[in-house]
């Protein structure tokens, strides 16, 4: 009997040893599976992070686009300004050029002491001395009689 009782001591520690190895491994498991929930939820809510992010990119995306159409409407309206600002220069210069050969050729009419075929010729002459102004307000020349 003592021979039974020994092995079957040595029996129950063996097998007290395995279920003190299988609750270990248990734990073990449990931990790591606790530690992966934990790993996992970290990683979902760096991913929710980087959505936003992601989201708020797009969105500075979308007003930077703005900002260059707007930019860009603001530099065509310069232009204009530049464009209608030289036009009404050569306008008023345009006008001023036939003001003042309205003004030429009216003191020419009114004296009278030169007839009217010597101020046919005087006027023509004036004319012809003077520059010409195409229609975008530029000195071209001077004005040619063709007339024989």
């Amino acid at each position: 009997m003592a021979v039974t009782s020994a092995t079957s001591s040595s029996v129950s520690a063996d097998q007290l040893g395995k279920q003190l190895r299988v609750q270990q491994a248990k734990q073990n498991a449990e931990r790591a599976e606790s530690a992966a929930r934990a790993l996992r939820s970290q990683a979902d809510a760096a991913q929710r992070e980087a959505n936003q992010a992601q989201e708020s990119a797009r969105s500075l995306y979308v007003r930077s686009d703005q900002a260059q159409s707007v930019a860009g409407q603001a530099r065509q309206g310069l232009v204009a300004m530049r464009s209608q600002s030289e036009m009404q220069a050569r306008l008023s210069n345009t006008v001023d050029q036939v003001v003042e050969r309205a003004s030429v050729t009216a003191a020419g009419s009114t004296a009278g002491s030169v007839s009217e075929s010597a101020f046919a010729s005087s006027a023509t002459e004036q004319r012809a001395s003077q520059p010409v102004v195409n229609t975008s307000g530029q000195l071209t020349g001077t004005l040619v009689n063709t007339t024989a």
